[in-house]
């Protein structure tokens, strides 16, 4: 089969199209036959070094849509023939890829393949930032920083569907307002003095949640414009910074700081990941989520790709078409 394999760490120039033996399912693992993935920034951090061992070959990718080939001993609820979006454990960036049976759900016809491919990381999340992590209730004010990406666009779409009565946003330069705004953004504001604006537009109250992804400043400012009872959750490095706070910004406001990562879910509580499917499913197969893709690339294209979201010049997912 065709993979794109990783055998040094480095830049978009180590990724390597080549022809490699096809995997087979051991207990409890199902084989799919890839039809599109989509790039995360974790890819990118895998690739540099910065997140991945090297346990070299390394196939890169961790979410896809595709059909079921074939199922390993012991699998009960997946099915030969199946459609599936999927998080395999062997890389997605490959003709076949291999997952554990609790990441694999299966998917109606009728879901569109360009949103399922890009669906997985960032609905997943941002559900579960929202609904498990952060506890949004209706009627709260929310910030989500980076909001032009393939996450912030769609965790704008998510937090009005859980209820949020105002969305605001935060993105890198005023090109990337628009991208927000289509994606359901009450007010969207650059990073340069978005405290200020923040309570601005919230009578000087702050947002009750945050999403943070960025860390470093942004983070240190985002305690700024946390209100009393707020939570802020913190699920992403982007900035490469390390941001503080003071313990003393906490227990007297009654407010939180949060952590989460869906990769270290999926290793460790697979099976939280269960019920969000469902509802995630629900939300995209009626419409009323839509993931907004900003490019495709062919699969032995891959190192274009890397180099868009690299270097920030991507709004939306950006899917790979493997069999394209």
């Amino acid at each position: 089969m065709k993979a794109v394999v990783l055998e040094a760490f480095g830049g978009p120039e180590v990724l390597q199209y080549l022809e490699i033996p096809m995997p087979e399912p051991n207990a409890g693992e199902v084989l799919i036959k890839t039809w599109k993935t989509s790039v995360n920034f974790a890819d990118i951090k895998n690739r540099n070094g910065k997140k991945s061992k090297g346990n070299f070959p390394l196939i890169l990718g961790i979410d896809l849509v595709g059909i079921v080939e074939k199922v390993g001993p012991d699998v009960k609820n997946i099915k030969k023939g199946q459609r599936v979006i999927a998080f395999p454990h062997s890389g997605s960036y490959a003709e076949f890829a291999i997952a554990n049976e609790q990441l694999v759900f299966p998917i109606p016809d009728n879901m569109d393949t360009d949103i399922a491919a890009a669906s997985p990381i960032v609905s997943f999340l941002s559900y579960m930032l929202f609904q498990n992590v952060g506890r949004i209730s209706k009627g709260e004010t929310v910030l989500v920083h980076s909001a032009a990406g393939g996450v912030g666009t769609t965790a704008i779409q998510i937090a009005k569907l859980l209820g949020a009565s105002k969305v605001i946003g935060t993105v890198g330069s005023e090109a990337r307002k628009k991208t927000a705004f289509e994606a359901g953004a009450d007010e969207v504001f650059t990073y340069e003095d978005f405290t200020s604006n923040v309570l601005d537009v919230t009578n000087g109250n702050g947002v009750d949640l945050i999403l943070d992804s960025v860390s470093g400043k942004v983070t240190e400012k985002s305690m700024d414009c946390l209100a009393e009872y707020g939570r802020l959750v913190h699920f992403g490095n982007s900035s490469g910074e390390l941001g503080t706070f003071k313990t003393n910004e906490i227990h007297s406001s009654c407010r939180s700081v949060l952590g989460f990562s869906l990769g270290n879910t999926r290793k460790k509580r697979p099976y939280l990941l269960n019920e969000v499917a469902d509802q995630v499913i629900r939300f995209l197969v009626s419409g009323e989520l839509h993931i907004i893709i900003g490019d495709e690339f062919p699969l032995h294209k891959v190192a274009e790709a890397h180099r868009l979201i690299e270097n920030r010049q991507h709004s939306g997912k950006i899917l790979l078409n493997v069999r394209g």
